[in-house]
């Protein structure tokens, strides 16, 4: 069995209900795995645990300001 179908895909909610841009997250030990809703045959992009959390937390931040603008280079 390969590492992407072992995970419990689950939708981003960010998502929508529109069948626009949608990713799927799935974790595995010791990775966080993305993939495209709509081409879930696809690639597959694979996250340690921290550089997740790290991602999560700088989306939550924009998304509590409502900014649209890139983040700084040293908040990446």
């Amino acid at each position: 069995m390969d590492q992407d179908s072992a995970a419990t895909w689950r939708k981003s909610s960010y998502s929508g209900t529109n069948g626009g841009d949608c990713v799927e997250a799935g974790a595995v030990p010791g990775a966080v795995l993305v993939r495209d809703t709509k081409d879930r045959a696809g690639a597959v992009l694979a996250f340690g645990p921290q550089v997740w959390r790290e991602f999560a937390a700088k989306v939550e931040i924009m998304g509590r300001i409502g900014s649209t603008r890139p983040m700084p280079a040293n908040d990446r």
